[in-house]
């Protein structure tokens, strides 16, 4: 599985690295920016992310526009909804209308921190990334 996580906390960016290295190859954006630039360079090498884990919070731009700006550049290259990249938004930020905002524009899960990892690893099953 090839994983993107794009977080600005050191602390964070190094646990998420850590815990998903078992499952795949992992690369890492400290923004928005990166994350999509590393998102489309993906897709112009042929080598898509599987996951893509956002924080909402992230300078430069953040997570829910990433996370348009990934479904835009999916729809405009004509990725069909089932084999679009699985996103997951990683938050601090759980009240219902930040929830509710990330499935609007098109996460596939939401996983608040700090990240429980047995919830984490449900997820991925859930999502068919892990078995």
């Amino acid at each position: 599985m090839k994983i993107l996580i794009a977080e600005d906390d050191f602390a964070s960016r190094k646990f998420m690295l850590r815990f998903l290295s078992k499952y795949g190859e992992c690369d890492v954006t400290v923004d928005g920016v990166e994350a999509v630039d590393a998102f489309t360079m993906a897709l112009e090498a042929d080598e898509g992310y599987d996951l893509v884990c956002l924080d909402i919070m992230m300078p430069v731009l953040g997570g829910y526009q990433a996370l348009k700006t990934i479904r835009d550049i999916e729809k405009e290259r004509g990725i069909p909804e089932e084999k679009r990249t699985k996103i997951i938004m990683t938050t601090a930020l759980n009240e219902g209308r930040n929830v509710t905002k990330a499935f609007e524009l098109g996460c596939t899960a939401y996983a608040g921190k700090p990240i429980d990892q047995k919830k984490f690893e449900h997820v991925l099953r859930k999502l068919n990334l892990i078995s």
